[in-house]
């Protein structure tokens, strides 16, 4: 199969072996499958990713670049052959899945690995799809998975009506934020990103009042705005110094939502959180029933992730599509589509 493999710290697309499904897997061809930033993070720096998230690391058997990993994690593909105790699903189904697989070391990570690859090639191995509703199409299915990520950062922080939620960052993460507080009836959402692009498309998301944060600090538009219910801020950023810069803004009280990635050492001040009594919350990923409402509210139409889709490329295109995301007055959110 045609793939875009990460070998060191460069992307190659070259002709790679078929996977072959074991006990309880299918294979599937890709049909749809988001770009995303760990991905970007991992190209260059897939060792420190390894050190804090050791989850990817599929039991004992650590993955190594050199020898070759196919990434892509959001994804929506098509079953071609069920492995021998392969249920729930038949040939010719649009399927989604959680991005891993059982082995007798443990969860393996699909897109992390070098025995399971992710959906920058053409053929995968899943062992827990989801079928895809009748009518949703494949582009938007491939976006349960970072929508997902969102679902659980919102459900996380215990918000509800009649408080309001502050998002710091509006990358795909931000953006998967405002949706799933939209849809539980969250008002007001103040966003706040440096990207025009991210701007808009996160006002199209959902969020009440999105700032440039060069001319107005995200803390003062939420006073602005609102000012006077329970405050929710979640950093979608992922960059050393937020944190304590949201504990600073934070007015008494407030819950504080860890969701940006920061793969680097950071530091902030506990006693300004102590002082004001700060509740904070750090979050990752999703669980399955998460992944599952994603993937119904996108195709009933409850959670709209058009807006977030700015491209798409094939396998011969993922080079330079991760380098034209590393400019996010462009994209948001590229797919590839083998």
């Amino acid at each position: 199969m045609r793939a875009a493999v990460m070998r060191g710290t460069e992307l190659h697309v070259e002709d790679v072996p078929d996977p072959v499904p074991g006990e309880g897997q299918m294979l599937v061809r890709t049909v749809a499958c988001g770009i995303c930033g760990s991905d970007l993070h991992a190209l260059k720096h897939f060792d420190e990713m390894l050190e804090t998230m050791p989850s990817l690391t599929g039991g004992s058997d650590r993955p190594d670049p050199a020898a070759g990993i196919v990434m892509g994690h959001e994804f929506c593909a098509e079953v071609l052959e069920l492995g021998p105790g392969a249920t729930g699903v038949s040939v010719g189904d649009l399927v989604v899945s959680i991005p891993a697989v059982l082995t007798a070391n443990g969860p393996e990570a699909i897109g992390y690995s070098n025995t399971y690859p992710g959906g920058y090639g053409e053929l995968m191995l899943l062992q827990f799809p989801m079928k895809v509703p009748e009518g949703l199409d494949a582009r938007r299915a491939a976006l349960t998975e970072p929508l997902a990520v969102g679902v659980h950062a919102v459900n996380r922080s215990s918000i509800a009506p009649g408080e309001a939620a502050l998002v710091l960052g509006c990358g795909p993460i931000g953006l998967a934020c405002i949706a799933a507080l939209k849809l539980k009836g969250i008002e007001p959402i103040v966003a706040a990103d440096f990207s025009s692009k991210r701007r808009e498309v996160a006002s199209a998301m959902g969020a009440h009042l999105v700032v440039d944060p060069r001319t107005e600090p995200a803390i003062e538009a939420w006073r602005r705005l609102d000012g006077s219910n329970s405050l929710v801020i979640f950093e979608a950023i992922g960059v050393p110094g937020i944190i304590d810069q949201a504990f600073r803004d934070a007015p008494a009280r407030t819950r504080v939502v860890v969701v940006g990635v920061c793969m680097t050492e950071d530091h902030f001040r506990p006693s300004v959180a102590v002082v004001k009594e700060l509740d904070v919350r750090f979050c990752l990923g999703y669980d399955p029933m998460e992944f599952g409402d994603t993937l119904r509210a996108i195709a009933e139409g409850t959670i709209d992730v058009d807006p977030m889709i700015t491209g798409s490329v094939d396998v011969d295109g993922v080079p330079k599509a991760f380098t034209d995301l590393a400019s996010p007055d462009e994209h948001v959110k590229i797919l590839v589509e083998p």
